[in-house]
């Protein structure tokens, strides 16, 4: 089974890899409820992203983007870019 290379960074700014299979990352997004019972968590930095670099992310660095902020999306993969798009894009940046 294929696995994805990630890291974790603990409150102390220390960073530790982890091999995650796809298949966790879905989990963890559809938990997320769990973890943000009221919905949106801001982050400290609002995502930095063209539309150009959301249209080449991969489905899995979309997962983590939205689970980073508490969101989800069930769709495919096309779906779950304009998703993102329309959510962390300005209008003027479309």
């Amino acid at each position: 089974m294929d696995t994805l290379a990630c890291s974790e960074v603990n409150a102390e700014g220390n960073s530790k890899s982890l091999n995650v299979a796809p298949q966790q990352v879905v989990a963890e997004i559809r938990n997320s409820k769990e973890e943000y019972p009221n919905g949106f968590q801001l982050p400290l930095h609002y995502p930095r992203y063209t539309k150009l670099d959301y249209e080449k992310k991969g489905e899995w660095k979309l997962d983590m983007l939205l689970k980073t902020y508490g969101l989800s999306f069930v769709g495919s993969l096309e779906k779950k870019r304009a998703y993102a798009i329309g959510t962390f894009l300005w209008p003027d940046q479309l």
